[in-house]
């Protein structure tokens, strides 16, 4: 008996070589924001913890609502939900009240992704979001430090975090004060350069604790060193666009630098920037959204660039000490218009060609 020849399978371009699912894509998210979580719950204690699983589960549990709402089948096991509960929580405050950490993931989820239409077709990147909402409606409590490593941090909550929903927040003046932390001011090194002692406060914030994550500031930012190893870790995975971080570092860099250049007694060093705040936690984890940036090779380094510089100008001449999660956002509405504006050309036309036809 005969045997048959081998089939050949002919496709055009691209050719796949592996098969990347969105779970996949977002279970390996999951897996790099871990430890930068782990980490909140070291250096804060039990606070980060409840509110890492407060803003999670209200983000998965307002995405199921609105999907039983629509009879459609809910789309929670594709964890762009817990990603978007994760950064969320990371953003805000180690202290921040856990009541209004639901309502940042409700708030979230519901406007900038449930009324866009679901993954792949918001705008906005939704853990943004809901900080951009809680900024504008608690601002004291968005801006409520403590410091990092506090004793007893294990086995305490810090008391504003089980504040009751519509209530004044506890203030923590006095618990800080209580535990005796030695130059812990109240304020963040980017607070402190912009409303304390000026720019010369970065003089006085090591460049090591910055980069090791020794300071105050939102639960899962302080750390530079961690963030980019995770960072790393999808670039390797090849699940990031790593020339959107790269991008943003850069433009932020040369921005601060260029003001640097001209006062360096009014101006912070390009190092502070970029190390201070919520810069790389933004550049790795929240710029590089798929969704909401470009997909041309040319508009994620506009992209990227204008993040960065946005950055650098809100956090010197704006009237909050940090910048990026509103560069994130003003990057993401222009994603759409970068795309369209850096479309490469198709091959074989010119280029009056194809402005005629758009």
């Amino acid at each position: 008996m005969a045997e048959k020849a081998p089939m050949i399978e002919l496709r055009t371009s691209p050719h796949v070589r592996r098969a990347q699912s969105v779970d996949q894509i977002m279970r390996n998210v999951v897996y790099a924001l871990l430890p930068v979580c782990a980490f909140s719950v070291y250096q804060f204690g039990i606070s980060a913890f409840a509110l890492l699983l407060i803003a999670l589960l209200a983000c998965i549990g307002t995405e199921h609502l609105f999907c039983r709402l629509s009879d459609k089948p809910t789309t929670v096991g594709d964890y762009s939900a817990v990603i978007s509960g994760l950064l969320l929580a990371l953003t805000l405050p180690p202290g921040f009240p856990l009541w209004m950490a639901a309502l940042a993931g409700f708030v979230g989820i519901a406007l900038a992704k449930v009324m866009f239409g679901g993954i792949g077709l918001n705008v906005f990147n939704p853990a943004l979001v809901g900080r951009a909402f809680v900024q504008a409606a608690f601002p004291v409590a968005i801006t409520t430090w403590t410091p990092a490593f506090a004793p007893g941090r294990f086995t305490e909550f810090i008391p504003s975090t089980l504040t009751l929903p519509f209530t004044e927040p506890v203030a923590v003046t006095q618990w800080v004060k209580d535990l005796a932390v030695d130059g812990f001011t109240g304020a963040t090194p980017l607070a402190l350069q912009k409303f304390g002692n000026g720019a010369l406060a970065h003089v006085t914030t090591s460049t090591t604790d910055l980069f090791m994550g020794m300071t105050a500031g939102s639960a899962g930012e302080t750390s530079a060193l961690l963030i980019l190893v995770c960072g790393a870790y999808l670039i390797f995975r090849r699940m990031m666009d790593w020339r959107i971080p790269a991008a943003m570092i850069l433009g932020t860099f040369v921005t601060a630098w260029g003001f640097f250049l001209l006062d360096p007694s009014s101006y912070p060093t390009p190092v502070f920037m970029l190390f201070s705040g919520g810069l790389m936690l933004g550049a790795v984890f929240m710029a590089s959204d798929m969704t909401a940036s470009p997909v041309t090779p040319v508009g994620v380094w506009i992209y990227g660039l204008l993040i960065g510089f946005l950055t650098v100008i809100i956090r010197l001449f704006g009237g909050l000490p940090e910048g990026v999660m509103y560069a994130i956002l003003f990057g993401n509405a222009a994603s759409p218009l970068i795309s369209v504006v850096t479309q490469p050309r198709v091959y074989g036309t010119s280029g009056k060609k194809r402005k005629a036809d758009s």
